[in-house]
């Protein structure tokens, strides 16, 4: 799919559409698993599909966590998925100099909950032509991200998506507030929901952040019956054998099942 097209397909908000893919880059050999057994399963539901993994992981609990394989290589790997594939990417940057190079690769640049106030980040996000997936900070209402959608548009973005992935609440917890999907939706763009970061427990495990996988199905068909446009989740094979964010990853075996009853509370909603 080219890249206007794909816009136009997540801008019309005719079906729901889904990102989902490994938290980050292990292997190329698992990126291409994923995101042939999900590009299957999503032409088989009618459900637009992009693939998503990180190439870098910066916010890692501890120093020690494993993080990706850098900028080069997994822009490298990314690029053949996408051509092998033949499906659109998505992944995170982290910094300015990062932008360039993704946007020459991916389709989609994501800007991570906790620096979407980076104003330089955002512009720059913003200019390259992409589309921008924008995702709401744990610590922001879904009212502020007027702010962050105003910064974007200011710097020529217009392709522009909003994601919820769940608020503080106290230590180690995150809750997710329906409201806040019709409330980002009156900002003019496409809503996101990213069921299994919602399910985080940042930093509650020893050394790295913790989860509770087993909720996020429930929260993705409660943001779908409240009207989000997409859905975001990540997902492995062996989830407790993953490299980051294994505790709240949906197993790819039950992604059938689930992305089908998505697809089903989306057709009754939007009826």
């Amino acid at each position: 799919m080219d890249r206007t097209r794909l816009w136009e397909t997540l801008a019309s908000r005719r079906s729901l559409f889904l990102i989902a893919g490994p938290c980050v880059i292990e292997s190329e050999e698992l990126c291409v698993e994923v995101a042939r057994a999900l590009r299957r399963l999503c032409r088989r539901l009618g459900v637009p599909y992009v693939f998503k993994a990180s190439f870098d992981k910066a916010n890692r609990t501890s120093a020690d966590s494993f993080r990706g394989p850098g900028l080069t290589a997994g822009l490298g790997i990314l690029d053949r998925v996408r051509t092998r594939v033949d499906v659109p990417v998505l992944t995170d940057i982290h910094s300015e100099i990062q932008v360039k190079p993704a946007a020459q690769v991916v389709d989609i640049l994501q800007i991570p909950a906790f620096l979407c106030r980076q104003t330089d980040l955002v512009q720059m996000a913003a200019a390259s032509g992409r589309i921008v997936n924008l995702k709401k900070g744990q610590f922001l209402s879904p009212m502020e991200m007027e702010h962050v959608v105003a910064k974007a548009r200011k710097a020529g973005g217009r392709q522009l998506l909003l994601t919820e992935r769940g608020s503080c609440f106290g230590y180690q917890n995150l809750v997710a507030d329906m409201r806040s999907i019709p409330l980002m939706q009156r900002l003019g763009y496409p809503v996101v929901f990213d069921a299994t970061h919602s399910v985080q427990l940042p930093g509650a495990g020893r050394m790295a952040s913790s989860g509770q996988r087993e909720f996020a199905p429930i929260l993705a068909r409660a943001a779908v019956a409240a009207g989000a446009d997409g859905v975001f989740m990540e997902t492995h094979p062996e989830p407790d054998r993953a490299l980051s964010d294994g505790p709240n990853m949906v197993p790819l075996a039950e992604l059938p099942a689930l992305l089908k009853t998505l697809v089903r509370v989306f057709d009754c909603v939007r009826r």
